[in-house]
């Protein structure tokens, strides 16, 4: 029975090494400096929680073996009941863990602040006035990922590139529920919400080709929400570009409407062009034509109201986008009465018209005029 109980112990520490062979550590060897730091602050906080539990553990296992019941010559002394210096290294110790532990804290939280511009490529080379970061447009859909690139003009699903040492500004945010986005070997999650920008600044140090997915769950397409980034070095990219540029198609508002009904498992597609103003009005809710955007109507409520005449701009800010009585993929119908999404394919998506043709010419209507008449 020994012997057996020793083969099984000894078996179980040669199958834990090959447990974590499939194991992803991505996290844990990024390739993106802000993701670096990231890592080294989880090595920093556990190394420093390690120096207070490695001791009490081995302290627990010293007394219970020293002071066993057959061990009649550890000593025995019923009427201990305090030691000063017991007290102090008690004590001592875990609050210099604690106020360690909130210096770092402090510190990280305020250097690596995800709206905070990099001030550094990577630890050895400071950002200088020379370099010029890019801007990623990045809108979260059910269940894809929109990515605009407003100063290349150009737009893609599920693919994202950019140059290595390049500092990235990410805008991002979303059309329907709350998602996540997360490129474990760039820098931390930040979520995408409908309505709402959040940003991201980061850069990649490596080239090469990295997992991106939404780490919040959105339903029911939720496990194809996923993409690649691509790190290049900037010839690499700037061919990234221009294939971009000759493979795609037209994105305007019509296209874009059509784009962010629900499709899951959805291709890379390229967009060459995209209308000026999409982003702003993906943002603030107003791609529809008539609808009254969520910075307009903040506008109106800063400078007094609308008054009485306000119920004239009611219709214009409907936001549910369960805009058809036909549901879609793991949609439901709300309290309001309003129907859930159709479910047809988005365009250009699952059914990817051919590289080179037109996916959409016609440019976005306007919204109506605003009633913005200041209370009586």
């Amino acid at each position: 029975m020994p012997r057996l109980m020793k083969l099984i112990r000894r078996l179980s520490a040669l199958a834990l090494p090959l447990a974590l062979s499939g194991c992803d550590l991505v996290v844990m060897s990024p390739s993106g400096d802000i993701a670096m730091q990231q890592r080294d602050l989880i090595i920093i906080s556990v190394v420093l929680m390690l120096l207070i539990i490695v001791p009490v553990m081995c302290l627990t296992l010293y007394f219970a073996w020293h002071y066993r019941r057959s061990n009649t010559t550890a000593k025995y002394d019923p009427e201990w009941h305090h030691s000063t210096r017991l007290e102090v290294v008690i004590w001592s110790a875990p609050l210099a863990i604690i106020i360690a532990l909130g210096a770092v804290t402090w510190i990280s939280t305020h250097k690596l602040d995800p709206y905070r511009p990099l001030d550094r490529i990577d630890a050895s080379r400071p950002i200088t006035a020379e370099t010029k970061p890019i801007t990623i447009e990045v809108v979260a859909l059910d269940w894809k990922w929109l990515f605009l690139y407003p100063e290349q003009g150009i737009a893609t699903i599920n693919e994202i590139a950019a140059p290595i040492d390049t500092p990235i500004e990410f805008k991002i945010t979303g059309t329907t529920v709350m998602n996540s986005f997360y490129i474990p070997a760039l820098a931390g999650q930040i979520y995408a919400m409908p309505g709402m920008q959040t940003k991201l600044h980061a850069v990649m140090n490596k080239e090469g080709v990295y997992d991106g997915f939404s780490a919040n769950y959105s339903g029911d397409g939720f496990s194809g929400m996923k993409f690649k980034f691509h790190g290049m070095n900037n010839d690499g990219f700037n061919a990234w570009v221009a294939q971009v540029k000759a493979n795609g198609t037209m994105l305007n508002r019509d296209t874009f409407l059509k784009l962010e009904r629900p499709s899951t498992r959805v291709p890379v597609t390229y967009y060459a062009n995209v209308e000026n103003g999409l982003y702003n009005a993906i943002l603030n809710m107003c791609v529809q034509p008539g609808q009254m955007c969520q910075d307009e109507m903040m506008h109106i409520d800063m400078m007094g109201g609308a008054g009485v005449d306000s119920h004239e701009n009611r219709e214009r800010l409907e936001y549910d986008t369960r805009w058809s009585v036909e549901a879609g993929p793991g949609a439901t119908h709300p309290a309001t009465g309003h129907g859930a999404k159709q479910g047809t394919e988005a365009e250009g998506v699952n059914n990817a018209p051919a590289a080179g043709s037109e996916a959409g010419e016609g440019q976005g209507t306007a919204p109506a005029q605003l009633n913005t008449n200041p209370k009586p």
